[in-house]
């Protein structure tokens, strides 16, 4: 069976995931379509507005054919860690291509660039920016400038170049596949039908009407909430914790910083303007605050670094099928219910989903979904 893999958040599903979706059945129309997804934390320090099990749902009803969760360790954290994991879980699937969108749309291009952040003097150029004060964008922005007389600096292009990365890393034979961005994934503005996922949570924070972003289907699923909801549970974390450099991303003295200012503060907002510093933008520290929310230690990080088991969320009937072919050929355990393995992963995962759960009416449903549910089967 041939196997194509896609990245996602879904955060929410919207026009443009659809048109990614049967844009890759246009072009490779006997390929199944295997979807590594993030629950309910996500890579640039947000949380997801719908919870793990429906985006399921959705990503089964538009055509995916099986869904994989990628584990918190790995969806909370910087694009080459997000992407390393993702890939990760598609190499030992045995997926023969992933396919991502791109604004340059030119994967050659892309390559290069890739090969080009591995070499000493890219990495020196990177280091003397960083040492010299820039954010972490705009160093790596001035790094490629300087070593190949050109900028990449769109965000799927930038994420395009991670998933290569762990490509590469992994000697992996999965081929990159990109097709046109239509639309800047940070863009604020809503136009036409196809709008970014930034966007339509923008007009949801400022109740704007989303209905033309996104298939009727999904707009029941959407639960209006952000990573502002969970602040005065991060400032009682914040305030009780004695030391907050254990917590993963929690470096160079930030700590003193966020401890200045957290009784001066009276939203996340406010705590983000306070923090704030070059070095530390404001993804940066968005997953930063997620990280100590949650409890993620920097030993727990560095215990965590390689994928340990593939938890499969839901699946079609092509999807089983393709899962009993290969399973035998996967060195990690596959599971679908949270008792199937005792993995100090999975223990994380139980629990970051308590807290996503916390602010719901139907907590106690959400946190029970996280060890009573089954694969989604559509």
């Amino acid at each position: 069976m041939k196997s194509i893999g896609i990245i996602c958040e879904y955060n929410p599903f919207h026009n443009g995931h659809l048109y990614h979706i049967n844009k890759i059945k246009e072009m490779y129309p006997d390929y199944k379509i295997i979807l590594v997804m993030s629950g309910h934390f996500l890579e640039r320090g947000d949380v997801s507005i719908i919870n793990k099990w429906h985006k399921t749902e959705i990503a089964l009803n538009f055509g995916i054919d099986l869904i994989i969760e990628l584990p918190f360790v790995f969806a909370s954290q910087s694009a080459d860690i997000f992407a390393y994991g993702a890939i990760s879980i598609l190499n030992y699937l045995k997926v023969e291509k992933i396919v991502f969108g791109s604004e340059c749309n030119d994967i050659e291009k892309l390559k290069t660039v890739a090969s080009i952040t591995e070499t000493i003097d890219f990495k020196n150029n990177l280091k003397n920016y960083l040492d010299q004060g820039y954010s972490y964008p705009k160093a790596l922005d001035n790094a490629f400038k300087k070593s190949i007389n050109f900028s990449i600096d769109s965000p799927n292009d930038l994420l395009g170049i991670s998933y290569i990365k762990a490509i590469n890393k992994l000697n992996s034979n999965i081929e990159p596949v990109c097709i046109q961005r239509t639309n800047d994934y940070n863009s604020k503005n809503t136009s036409g039908k196809i709008s970014s996922a930034t966007s339509i949570r923008e007009n949801l924070k400022n109740n704007k009407p989303i209905t033309n972003f996104i298939p009727k289907y999904v707009e029941k699923y959407i639960n209006n909430i952000s990573l502002d909801d969970y602040f005065d549970l991060l400032k009682y974390k914040i305030i009780s914790e004695n030391d907050l450099s254990i917590f993963n991303t929690v470096d160079e003295g930030i700590e003193n910083r966020i401890k200045k200012y957290i009784f001066k503060v009276n939203s996340l907002e406010e705590l983000i303007e306070k923090v704030k510093t070059k070095r530390y933008t404001r993804n940066k520290i968005k997953r930063m605050f997620v990280h100590i929310l949650c409890g993620f230690t920097k030993k727990q990080a560095n215990n965590l670094k390689e994928i340990r088991y593939i938890r499969v969320l839901g699946f079609n009937q092509n999807g089983r099928n393709y899962l009993n072919k290969i399973k035998k050929e996967i060195e990690i355990p596959i599971i679908t219910n949270y008792s199937d393995i005792k993995d100090e992963m999975l223990e994380l995962e139980f629990k970051v989903n308590g807290i996503y759960a916390s602010i719901f009416k139907e907590k106690n449903y959400l946190s029970e979904l996280e060890y009573k549910h089954k694969p989604v089967i559509k």
